[in-house]
């Protein structure tokens, strides 16, 4: 089984984090994905909500998906850098293959992470091509991961969590990005008002 693991704050998740998922399966990568939310200790993050509150809206916004599930492995009290995530996967479904499904723009600064050059020698990438990113360049510098990178083409809308946190605060309509369970549990807890 192919199984793509999708890190990221998802502070709120939305809709494309929803369709990465879906297409990177319907388009025949995956068999499953697992999203992983960073923890609240992350030092470059520092106005995240609660980890409960981000796990609960990831479980709602992949309900009803059973080739999709979240994973709490990196909600502890200390950071849990991409590359302890990767091989805890490794561990856990020896019998799979274990993709990290990431960004062109975080392709690009890779080398940088804790261990990232780990990451490119040992685990099979599956990149996400975003218009505002020249991928040639990108592709060039990891030449000789080259055979460990896999872009995959998809539609997605410009639209991030940053915009709608800024819409959530004016309170402006967030209906087209967010499905209606995760904005109803927005509403009922009162999240992203006055950040």
């Amino acid at each position: 089984m192919k199984i793509g693991i999708l890190g990221g704050s998802f502070n709120p998740p939305h809709n494309m984090h929803y369709q990465i998922g879906k297409e990177c399966i319907e388009q025949g990568y995956l068999d499953c994905v697992i999203y992983v939310p960073t923890g609240s200790h992350y030092r470059y993050k520092n106005n995240l909500l609660r980890d409960r509150l981000r796990y609960e809206m990831l479980s709602l916004l992949i309900a009803g998906e059973s080739r999709m599930e979240v994973s709490d492995f990196e909600l502890k009290e200390h950071v849990v850098y991409t590359y302890e995530t990767l091989e805890y996967m490794k561990k856990k479904y020896p019998n799979d293959e274990i993709y990290f499904i990431c960004g062109i723009d975080n392709l690009s600064y890779m080398d940088t992470w804790k261990n990232g050059q780990s990451i490119l020698e040992n685990t099979k990438l599956l990149v996400i091509k975003r218009n505002t990113h020249d991928i040639e360049s990108i592709l060039k510098k990891y030449e000789k991961y080259r055979d460990h990178i896999i872009v995959v083409e998809m539609q997605l809308s410009t639209i991030s969590s940053t915009i709608i946190r800024e819409k959530l605060k004016k309170q402006e309509d967030v209906s087209e990005y967010l499905p209606k369970n995760v904005e109803s549990y927005i509403k009922r807890h009162h999240l992203y008002q006055g950040k």
